[in-house]
């Protein structure tokens, strides 16, 4: 009896000891100290309780859910261990077992006010926002001032889309605790959503000040910074991102994304090598669009979309499409698109929805983007037969109206561009589903069926790099809109800030598609035609002042390069005139900016690459009838740009074409291209109706649609 209190006595000393090296953060000695007490006495509650907590922190869940559960032998009726248990099987992503936990220790105490919150966290991360809604409500009802519980409805109310009431409750949380990091991060993120930039910013600088080392925090205002146009502040923060967490991917892709957008080709150059290298072990550590913008192959575009949209959007295993249709006689066409306003791809296919043939389909526009109340948007809403703005829904919820329309056939125009959200077609709503347009690249989901492209710019040759089946369209896969306007008055050299002498080599794309290699050829022609200059489109006043320095670096004038400031469409258009040739980027192109030239008659040179994003101007120019101006390596690209300045009527004569031939080449005949893609349609529903897998094929010129074997 007095040894089995001297033992009793001992792990009371040890489990004091263990407590104590736990509360020190001395895990290590803490875990060797609980192991003690259980071996001294096997059925102490606390030491397996305790043990359990410290293996959970540790990472080790398996092992704290054993220990957990092995306490709850001792102590069945005892709340905290079924709370405790419901943590560490959320934190392992096993929400159904958690919720069960969580069920358990409320029943055992009702006024648990910390197990109603878990509660609600589990449903909002099991998207059942409503009733996450009823657990927050009545954790608040037992203690009205609880934090957590305030936050938790607020980002119930943020996935139900509910934004101006979330904001009202992370309000209500920072007024009780005003250094809340959480509360002031999940605030900026709504406000964000919201389109409110400036308030959101502001919000992720608060969550820094109460908490420097945040790094979601540091992640989201950084691409806020991009967004905003300020590249150097956006790369410092995914510096200071990286230098907390080296390890992180998406600071790693958002790092490229910041030094591409300041043409910081050195820190470009050197995150090039290590996302390559994290691409080849199939890690998820760059958006897919950022990476088609590097110098890198279709296999390794192909790789790295098909890791990301496995990592952030896998696909549903339960499908929402059944296999029974309504009866009718037209096909329904759902397009979906976060740019559904005064956007370029808007630009493109407005004329597209307008021309559909309604004796054989409904039209649907799904937009999850912002509304800007522009003619643009107004024009789009019009040419739809029915018009959703989802921008408040889930991704479920978004499928579901998919399902609930009957889509037969859903075109996603965003792919992985901004505001995208491929969530929606992972629930397979629709039994036809394509990839079209917005992103020039494979998805890398296989619930995505068809990629629309042409010849030219995605040969059936490179099927092994796409999850989709390749379509090719007869002439160029671009849509164009016939209505764009052009301001009528051609202004003067002097209005646009040109000099009223010499050659004008002109590039209006965005400046992060600006290389290195391409730059260096552009000075080269500066130094080589002494009355020229270079046009450019300004994005920024750090990356205007990046390419001057790096032209003066060159022995180039930076006088001789002369920034467009953004001005309306039909304004942008007319200054085309003025210019002599826009010379193009890779492995980038100009896409909507190549289209925009041709439509204003101003030839376009372009060197062909190996990638979707590297030939689509190539195809556009062949569209229109100049494929004279497509080269295939860039030693001739600098050639051919210096044998056109030595010889305007050649050039003056491409312009002509140009101009006679705009109302009637492939590129610009809407009507032509609407029938040619409606072909492809009929050709992808006629294969799912026999119950055949998706397979690539070609539309003829007559509309007839050839397969590829491609399968």
């Amino acid at each position: 009896m007095a040894t089995q209190r001297t033992s009793y006595a001992g792990a009371a000393l040890e489990l004091q000891k263990a407590m104590r090296l736990h509360q020190e953060r001395r895990l290590k000695h803490a875990e060797r100290a609980y192991e003690a007490v259980i071996a001294m006495q096997p059925t102490n509650f606390d030491a397996w309780h305790f043990l359990g907590l410290l293996r959970a922190e540790q990472g080790k869940s398996a092992s704290a859910i054993d220990c957990l559960k092995k306490a709850l032998k001792l102590g069945p009726a005892h709340p905290p261990v079924w709370y405790n248990i419901a943590v560490v099987l959320r934190g392992a992503e096993r929400m159904g077992e958690a919720l069960e936990c969580c069920d358990k220790a409320l029943a055992l105490d009702r006024s648990y006010a910390a197990a109603h919150v878990l509660r609600g966290t589990v449903l909002k991360d099991l998207e059942q926002y409503e009733d996450a809604l009823s657990a927050f409500d009545a954790a608040l009802a037992l203690k009205p001032d609880n934090c957590d519980a305030i936050i938790g409805r607020g980002n119930a109310l943020v996935g139900l889309r509910r934004l101006e009431e979330a904001i009202e409750n992370f309000d209500k949380a920072l007024r009780i605790n005003p250094s809340s990091a959480l509360a002031h991060f999940n605030r900026g993120n709504t406000l964000r959503d919201l389109g409110r930039s400036a308030e959101a910013l502001a919000s992720y600088d608060a969550a820094l000040q109460c908490d420097g080392r945040y790094a979601d925090a540091l992640h989201n205002r950084a691409n806020l910074l991009i967004s905003l146009h300020r590249p150097k502040d956006a790369l410092a923060s995914f510096d200071k991102l990286l230098a907390l967490e080296p390890n992180d991917s998406t600071a790693l892709g958002g790092a490229v994304q910041a030094a591409l957008h300041c043409c910081d080709w050195q820190r470009v150059r050197a995150l090039t090598t290590t996302v390559t290298r994290a691409v080849e072990q199939k890690r998820a550590v760059i958006e897919p669009f950022a990476l088609l913008t590097l110098s890198i192959s279709p296999r390794v575009q192909f790789e790295n979309a098909r890791s990301f949209i496995q990592a952030r959007h896998p696909a549903s295993p339960q499908p929402m499409w059944s296999r029974q249709r309504g009866t009718r006689d037209r096909l329904r066409l759902a397009y979906l698109s976060a740019d559904f306003r005064e956007h370029a791809v808007a630009r493109l296919i407005a004329e597209v929805f307008e021309l559909h043939d309604r004796a054989r389909y409904e039209v649907f526009g799904i937009s999850f983007g912002t509304n800007d109340n522009s003619a643009m948007r107004s024009r789009l809403e019009a040419a739809f037969d029915r018009f959703d703005d989802v921008a408040d829904c889930s991704d479920e919820q978004i499928a579901d109206l998919i399902r609930t329309h009957d889509i037969d056939i859903a075109i996603d125009l965003s792919g992985h561009t901004l505001g995208c959200r491929p969530g929606a077609l992972a629930y397979r709503p629709a039994p036809v589903q394509i990839n079209y347009l917005g992103y020039p690249g494979t998805s890398g989901a296989g619930y995505v069926d068809y990629i629309i492209a042409d010849p030219v710019t995605v040969p059936f040759s490179q099927q092994k790099y796409y999850s989709e089946r390749i379509v090719h369209l007869p002439d160029a896969y671009q849509a164009n809109d016939r209505k764009r306007p052009i301001d009528p008055v051609v202004p003067s050299r002097s209005d646009v800030g040109l000099p009223e002498a010499g050659f004008v080599f002109c590039c209006f794309n965005n400046n992060y598609k600006i290389t290195k290699e391409i730059f260096d050829i552009w000075m080269r022609l500066l130094g080589r035609h002494q009355d020229s200059v270079l046009w450019l489109l300004k994005d920024n006043d750090v990356t205007k002042s990046q390419l001057c320095s790096e032209a003066q670096a060159r022995g180039v004038d930076p006088k001789r390069l002369v920034f467009a400031e953004r001005v309306t469409l039909a304004e942008h258009l007319r200054r085309h005139r003025v210019a002599s040739l826009f010379l193009d980027t890779l492995p980038y192109n100009a896409h909507t900016t190549a289209s925009d030239a041709l439509w204003a008659g101003l030839p376009l040179l372009t060197c062909a690459g190996e990638t979707f994003p590297s030939r689509v101007a190539a195809s556009l120019l062949k569209a229109a009838g100049l494929p004279e101006l497509v080269t295939e390596d860039v030693g001739h690209y600098e050639t051919l740009a210096s044998t056109l300045v030595a010889d305007p009527d050649v050039l003056r004569g491409y312009a002509r074409r140009l101009q006679e031939n705009r109302l009637s080449c492939a590129l610009f005949d809407s009507a032509r291209f609407t029938r040619h893609l409606e072909a492809a349609y009929e050709r992808m529903w006629s294969l799912h109706q026999r119950g055949d897998r998706p397979k690539g094929f070609a539309v003829s010129d007559g509309l007839g649609a050839a397969a590829t074997g491609s399968k």
